[in-house]
């Protein structure tokens, strides 16, 4: 038998590697990310701003510079994200038994797919609609005049805000799976999970009404469809210990 040392400093060497490989697959999609950020940031402008909303400006002589090199990175990460997402399934694929590396992988794909979709979901459809809102405040004596930074800024915060509270069906069904609670107790406590839902909604987005009913309201809908998933999983469950 292998030692333990022996066996501790063989998986930290394959995590050194797999880090390393990732890093490697990050750094060598960045330039692309710095060339097509230019593209993607007059890409998101035209699609979030009318024209009631105006146009946006820069402050400092290099905030753009630094703007574009910061998107750089968000871009490279998940351009690289297939090829990162293989190099950690393969390092946790020795430690898995066969009926948990099926039940990770399905969690990995929905997680990922609900993660982008509520990326897709705010950029597409939150975005414009709050900046719409917010030019609607704007009179001939009071006009905006919008950074580029700030608006990027709250352009990405709101989408990993999304992406987050959109994993919602995937923690109601690991709860569930794990014995942490059951379905029958989360619907006995939705009217205590609605309120959490609209606290961290408050939490993760601007001091206005609308982004947060934007997000509560989908995450609501998403814990819905996990609570429906999770009774199905436990009477599954049940049906094969009986």
């Amino acid at each position: 038998m292998k030692a333990p040392e022996n066996t501790l400093i063989a998986h930290l060497e394959a995590l050194r590697r797999t880090l390393l490989s990732c890093v490697v697959a990050t750094a060598i999609l960045y330039p692309v990310g710095y060339l097509i950020s230019p593209r993607v940031i007059g890409t998101l402008v035209r699609w979030s701003f009318s024209e009631s909303v105006g146009r946006l400006h820069y402050f400092a002589p290099m905030e753009v510079f630094w703007v574009q090199l910061k998107l750089a990175l968000i871009l490279a990460l998940v351009m690289a994200y297939p090829w990162n997402l293989l190099q950690v399934w393969r390092f946790l694929l020795p430690a898995l038994y066969r009926e948990e590396r099926k039940a990770f992988g399905w969690w990995i794909l929905f997680a990922s797919v609900l993660f982008f979709g509520g990326v897709v979901f705010c950029g597409g459809v939150i975005l414009p609609m709050l900046m719409n809102f917010s030019g609607g405040f704007a009179t001939p004596e009071l006009q905006p005049i919008l950074g580029l930074a700030n608006f990027l800024n709250l352009a990405g915060w709101l989408m990993l805000a999304f992406g987050v509270m959109f994993q919602a069906p995937i923690v109601v069904l690991l709860a569930v799976r794990f014995g942490v609670i059951s379905a029958e107790s989360l619907r006995k406590k939705r009217a205590y999970i609605m309120t959490a839902i609209l606290i961290v909604a408050a939490i993760l987005t601007p001091p206005d009404i609308v982004s947060q009913v934007m997000l509560a309201v989908p995450t609501w809908l998403l814990f819905e469809l996990g609570l429906f998933l999770a009774t199905k999983l436990e009477f599954k469950q049940g049906e094969k210990n009986s």
